[in-house]
């Protein structure tokens, strides 16, 4: 147990967040370069970084970037995030 709390806090003093925060921060960023690219659609992009549900993926993308997905497909660039 206590190995456990000790990688947890020195993964947080390297990386500045909880391992679950840092790999929500790195789907989103894949999920922000694939809609930018405009090759696939939302479901897609949410499908590929690991969302099976569409309502999950576009909140969690909106709190990262003040965005929906769809504005950032569009093109609209982002008010916060990358």
């Amino acid at each position: 147990m206590s190995s456990d709390r000790t990688l947890r806090r020195g993964f947080r003093e390297l990386f500045g967040t909880t391992v679950f925060g840092y790999l929500t921060h790195k789907r989103m960023e894949q999920a922000a370069q694939l809609l930018q690219e405009g090759n696939m659609t939302v479901a897609e992009v949410a499908n590929l970084v690991g969302y099976s549900h569409l309502g999950h993926f576009a909140a969690a993308f909106r709190r990262k970037f003040g965005i929906t997905p769809n504005q950032c497909l569009m093109g609209r660039k982002f008010v916060r995030g990358l």
